[in-house]
């Protein structure tokens, strides 16, 4: 049973797993190596749950924003500490706001973003400008002026090869230093140690995380937890008792109709056809 994409199935670990006969998970599994586990006779099923993103992870999004938009953690911290009043935030209705990942999450963010009476951009692969296109929103005309234009920055990206690193110091550099990037992503989008060095230098002035490089992270002297201009939570973009519910019926559903000798959301149906299963 897998929920988290870190745990790593690969055919090494498989050849001391001789009593394995399924995997059971949710969503998208880059992950395991799907033709392993048919060589070695295991079933992998994994419901892909089409056109349903994890809005635990939108909201949590949207929270992050509002928070660092309108200084939240400060001014509670203040009001806690006996002060009145700390700072002035930032209003949203009017601003423009950049999705980088037009996907399911991020279809999400620019809708809520269209509901403050934002400016929703778009920007990523051909297929997800396309897609945000179609959905009326606007495609910025470049990368670069994505990342100088917008005021609120949101990645919504999976972390693949090609997506390893695609935030790069330059494109920090190129934001406001009035703007707010978010990732509830996963962290190594972004350049390595270039976040940290560009909230120094002042651009982007503000940031919101939920993802980090290592994790967990237990150290309280980890450089975004010391800066006044970051919000950060704990990797907690699906930890909702409602998405819990979603993901783990979901693969229970799975291991009982594997049980019942009817798989179903079977990734590898070549194992079944060729009667390879493990019994």
């Amino acid at each position: 049973m897998l929920i988290r994409e870190r745990t790593e199935i690969r055919a090494p670990l498989l050849r001391r797993l001789p009593t394995l006969r399924l995997i059971s998970q949710r969503s998208v599994y880059q992950h395991i190596d799907v033709d392993a586990c048919t060589e070695f006779g295991v079933v992998v099923s994994s419901n892909m749950h089409a056109g349903t993103p994890s809005y635990a992870t939108a909201e949590l999004t949207w929270a992050l924003v509002l928070a660092a938009m309108r200084q939240l953690p400060q001014q509670v911290a203040a009001l806690k500490a006996g002060t009145w009043q700390v700072g002035v935030g930032h209003t949203l209705r009017g601003k423009t706001l950049g999705v980088y990942g037009y996907g399911r999450i991020g279809s999400a963010v620019a809708g809520y973003g269209e509901a403050f009476g934002m400016n929703v951009w778009a920007w990523g692969t051909s297929g997800s400008r396309e897609r945000a296109r179609s959905d009326g929103y606007t495609v910025a005309p470049s990368k670069e002026a994505f990342f100088s234009e917008c005021d609120v920055i949101s990645l919504h990206l999976r972390l693949v090869d090609a997506t390893r690193g695609i935030v790069t110091a330059g494109d920090l550099a190129r934001m406001k230093p009035t703007a707010l990037l978010v990732n509830t992503s996963r962290a190594r989008l972004i350049e390595p140690d270039a976040l940290v060095a560009a909230l120094r230098s002042g651009r982007p002035g503000m940031a919101a995380v939920d993802v980090y490089d290592e994790e967990p992270v237990l150290d309280a002297g980890h450089p975004l937890l010391a800066m006044e201009n970051v919000v950060c939570t704990p990797h907690i973009g699906y930890v909702t008792r409602d998405e819990y519910e979603l993901q783990f019926a979901d693969v229970f559903d799975q291991i009982v109709a594997y049980a019942a000798g009817t798989p179903i959301n079977v990734v590898n149906p070549e194992v079944l056809e060729r009667g390879s299963a493990r019994r």
